[in-house]
């Protein structure tokens, strides 16, 4: 019989938690790059200026790089072991 393989590099909670330390960091350079799409777009073939498709992609791309930061904020955040002031700790002096 064989023994089960062990793994050879991080534990599989500290690996992940680096991947989303690293997709944290990423996320300000991923939001520049797609609010910069719009200089791409070609014009329309109208005499319009095409303000309000641009507008709306903005506000769009404003809102999910919030949500995306927002949800990286919630699970990158202390665990209830680590926060100080939890319930076990009510500040009381004995």
């Amino acid at each position: 019989m064989t023994r089960p393989r062990q793994p050879r590099f991080l534990a599989r909670q500290n690996y992940r938690r680096r991947r989303l330390i690293d997709a944290a960091r990423l996320l300000p350079v991923v939001g520049l790059v797609l609010i910069l799409v719009p200089i791409l777009w070609q014009p329309a073939h109208t005499p319009e200026p095409d303000t309000a498709r641009g507008g709306i992609y903005l506000f769009a791309v404003w809102v999910v790089l919030i949500v995306a930061a927002l949800l990286l904020a919630r699970v990158l955040g202390p665990d209830e072991a680590e926060r100080p002031g939890t319930a076990e700790d009510d500040g009381e002096a004995g």
